[in-house]
């Protein structure tokens, strides 16, 4: 299976061209069950990734486009009134599936965001009292535009730590842009993609790189960063329990795809960016100058 997963990632790197290093970020946060943010501008691979992702994964896949007057019904679903039955019944919204892409979610007023934040903690939604589970495996992939940009609203706290991971692409290099104007159409692309792993592989990938092991001395450098955030003046709020936890299967699932048995300090570097960033300043958009001080600061156990 490793190397189904060696060539899942070779695949979504002939889509999305230059970009290796949030590819595997973006696949690690898959493996360690976590939902992805891709902050950008209009127009660099946001949505393009995830259904590349979506297609190599053999996920259900549905995009949701998020504005200013969509309504959480609209989301999650409602119950209607079946007048042949003479009872309501549950009318499940877009959210059912295995992969949703929230696309530009910070244009949606933060009543419609948050009704994304029982799924992505739970895996179930709630609608009058009633609760319905999700489909499993369960992916939220969101894309945002700047928050500088007409018509966006910021997200709450509560749901950018709902992320795992927050990533940027950025501009493609001069390389990858000249084979992108001279090759097919990105979306032609996706579909002739053929499915890599089954979602029920990715379930088995996800229990494989959770037990990654982390030694005693590996959870001492980390339980040192995150009190070094939590005291230093440099941030306002240091990082959660949750996201100390999250730092952990990230490193876990970064260690898994370098094929490597337990978790260096390294892992956690690597992933320390896309991890930490956005939780400790989510107005700014440089996770790598975010975490610097952190790695400066922090020795390695």
């Amino acid at each position: 299976m490793d190397l189904a997963l060696d060539r899942l990632i070779a695949a979504a790197n002939q889509i999305i061209l230059g970009k290796e290093r949030q590819i595997q970020l973006a696949v690690c946060c898959l493996l360690a069950k976590g939902h992805l943010l891709i902050e950008d501008i209009p127009g660099v691979g946001k949505t393009t990734l995830s259904h590349t992702l979506a297609r190599l994964f053999g996920l259900e896949y549905q995009r949701i486009q998020f504005t200013s007057d969509i309504l959480p019904a609209d989301i999650v679903g409602s119950t209607v009134f079946d007048t042949h039955k003479q009872q309501f019944s549950f009318h499940p919204g877009p959210i059912f599936k295995q992969m949703i892409l929230a696309d530009e979610i910070n244009r949606a007023t933060p009543k419609a965001q948050s009704a994304l934040l029982e799924a992505m903690e739970e895996r179930q939604v709630t609608v009058e009292g009633q609760t319905y589970p999700l489909p499993q495996p369960f992916f939220v992939i969101a894309t945002q535009n700047p928050a500088n940009q007409i018509g966006t609203f910021p997200l709450p706290e509560s749901q950018v730590d709902r992320f795992l991971m927050r990533i940027e692409l950025g501009y493609p290099s001069r390389q990858a842009e000249r084979e992108l104007l001279a090759g097919q159409p990105r979306h032609l692309l996706i579909n002739g993609l053929a499915e890599a792993l089954s979602p029920t592989q990715l379930v088995e990938l996800q229990q494989a790189a959770a037990g990654v092991y982390a030694s005693p001395a590996l959870l001492d450098y980390l339980q040192a960063i995150l009190a070094y955030t939590r005291q230093s003046p440099d941030f306002v709020n240091g990082l959660s329990p949750r996201a100390g936890l999250g730092l952990l299967a990230a490193a876990k699932a970064w260690a898994f795809v370098g094929k490597r048995q337990a978790v260096l300090p390294e892992d956690l570097q690597a992933v320390l960016p896309a991890v930490a960033g956005h939780r400790l300043n989510a107005g700014s958009s440089d996770s790598v100058g975010i975490v610097a001080p952190i790695l400066a600061q922090v020795p390695v156990h």
